[in-house]
């Protein structure tokens, strides 16, 4: 048991899984046959897993990072036996709540020892701030103002860069963008790396997608025009970046690459303490490093946040919050205009996301026709199963309050006219219902199963009312009809799943809405069900 005294949820746990094929592997180690030795205590949770050796793995997890430490060779975190003891736990009956083993024993207090002590210091560090570190001031002054002049001299720097940019896109727009697309990545490469050398991680970042835009379809000399004229409103807002307001001036430093280092924040900032459930969660791959994004909504501030956290390539993030889980912790905002990203300070204890469903998410139907034809099309109906068994058990996770297309719609747009530069803001919909594209519906009557799991997927209420379809696309609609919102047709969410789940009822929805529509990342039909499935790759 967590220090509530409820486990997670099937769903939960998978969702931890740093990849698809360590979600299979967990499963198969989720029955009590290879385990012996299983306890749970105090937030702590350990077994022994019977392996092709001698000896078992020893394996224990500390629920409320979650941490794991295995004695298996595996260097993906959280393991497959790390993962099938959680499934253990939370599928079948209680554990055992006898004393930890020396060898799991030893690795917790080490882990609570240094929350301890970290925890000192955050207060310590919070007791200075207002005035109780007067002895160390000198040295602080002096290591301030090194600081000072370090990030001046990295501004001097990415001003050089930022110039540099200008010419370079005043040369582009003056030839002109129609033969762009024949230049290939080279000189965006080539511009990026020169964003680099000036310590501009950001405009770096925003050069490398315009390489991508050329080969993104028709149209895409619009669009390549659109983002160079963001590119330039951050370049030059960034070289008068002394006349903007506070705000906004902090939001584009962030932009460029200037953030604020995390123990730093954690230490000056104002700490936010909240009952934060986890939203969702979605990993991408630049080929070189793993980038982890998890959204939070505060139960009581109704604060959104997002946790960025990193991993090598081919590495999982420490980060590992399953989404439906509740964080009572502190956060910390960096400065911006539109505070969304933060830092996770101190955490005081975790509990699943509420014991019974909201009535305004009520059950779905029994399955109509299209339904079961998403389900053999290839809907994930794995998560369906682990949320109805969850259901079953009494441990269902309540949603989150949401609201209605056009409410979010006017949410984008007061974040956007905060932050120009924002690509999507995370938002919940709820009683919404969604509705394929006729392409879709089409290939789904004739072929029975298109190819893929993100494009197309059967609308739960196309078969009783065929006419009902988004010609331009994917779309969530109001239940009400009255009003539908386009889903990103970049979007990598298994929309057939979303559509299984739905079954042609109203339901809620999170994700994050953009310019060019919105992205599904976890529905709730009693427990969150995450909608995407590994890593989403980007770059060229």
């Amino acid at each position: 048991m967590n220090w509530q005294g409820e486990r997670w949820t099937a769903e939960q746990v998978l969702a931890l899984a740093p990849d698809a094929a360590s979600r299979k592997a967990g499963g198969k180690l989720s029955s009590p046959a290879p385990w012996s030795g299983t306890g749970v205590r105090d937030g702590a949770l350990w077994g022994l897993c019977s392996g092709s050796g001698s000896k078992p793995y020893q394996t224990v997890i500390d629920l409320s990072g979650p941490a794991y430490r295995c004695s298996c060779p595996s260097r993906k975190f959280p393991c497959k036996h790390a993962l099938g003891l959680l499934l253990l736990w939370a599928t079948e009956e209680p554990m055992p709540g006898a004393e930890a083993p020396p060898w799991a024993a030893e690795w917790l207090t080490g882990r609570r020892e240094r929350a301890e002590r970290e925890a000192a210091s955050y207060a310590g560090a919070q007791g200075a701030d207002a005035g109780e570190g007067a002895a160390g001031a000198g040295d602080d002054g002096a290591a301030a103002r090194r600081r000072a002049d370090r990030i001046e001299q990295r501004e001097r720097r990415i001003v050089a860069g930022a110039t540099e940019l200008e010419q370079r896109l005043t040369d582009l727009v003056r030839d002109g963008l129609a033969g762009a697309d024949r230049s290939g990545y080279a000189q965006w490469d080539e511009t990026a790396a020169r964003m680099v050398d000036a310590q501009a991680p950001g405009l770096a970042a925003r050069v490398r997608e315009l390489g991508a835009i050329t080969t993104s379809g028709a149209g895409w000399p619009s669009r390549l025009l659109e983002e160079c004229a963001l590119l330039h409103l951050l370049s030059e807002g960034f070289q008068r970046v002394a006349d903007l307001p506070a705000p906004l001036a902090a939001t584009a430093r962030t932009r460029v690459g200037l953030t604020t280092d995390t123990a730093e924040l954690l230490a000056t900032a104002e700490p936010v303490r909240d009952d934060w459930l986890v939203l969702g969660r979605q990993d991408s791959d630049d080929g070189k490093l793993t980038t982890r994004r998890v959204w939070l909504r505060g139960e009581r501030t109704g604060r959104m946040a997002l946790l960025l956290s990193f991993g090598a390539a081919g590495r999982a993030p420490e980060l590992a919050l399953p989404v439906g889980l509740v964080l009572d912790a502190d956060l910390a905002y960096y400065p911006a205009a539109r505070p969304l990203r933060a830092a996770l300070g101190r955490r005081y204890g975790t509990t699943n996301g509420g014991a019974t469903p909201t009535p305004a998410v009520a059950s779905a139907p029994e399955p109509t026709a299209a339904v079961a034809l998403a389900r053999s099309a290839g809907a994930d109906t794995a998560s369906a199963a682990h949320a109805g068994a969850t259901r079953a058990a009494g441990a269902a996770a309540q949603a989150p309050p949401g609201v209605d297309v056009t409410t979010a719609l006017a949410a984008y747009g007061t974040a956007l006219r905060d932050d120009p530069w924002l690509d999507a803001w995370p938002v919940v919909l709820s009683r919404v219902v969604p509705v394929p594209d006729a392409a879709a519906l089409e290939a789904l009557a004739g072929a029975g199963a298109p190819r893929g799991g993100q494009q197309g997927g059967g609308a739960g209420a196309a078969a009783e009312s065929s006419t009902r379809t988004g010609d331009d696309g994917w779309q969530l609609a109001d239940a009400g009809g009255e009003f539908a919102l386009p889903i990103d047709p970049r979007c990598t969410s298994n929309l057939w799943q979303l559509t299984a789940i739905s079954g042609g009822a109203p339901l809620t929805v999170f994700g994050e809405c953009g310019h060019r529509g919105f992205v599904p990342l976890t529905a709730w039909n009693g427990a969150p069900v995450a909608l995407t499935s590994g890593t989403h790759r980007t770059g060229p």
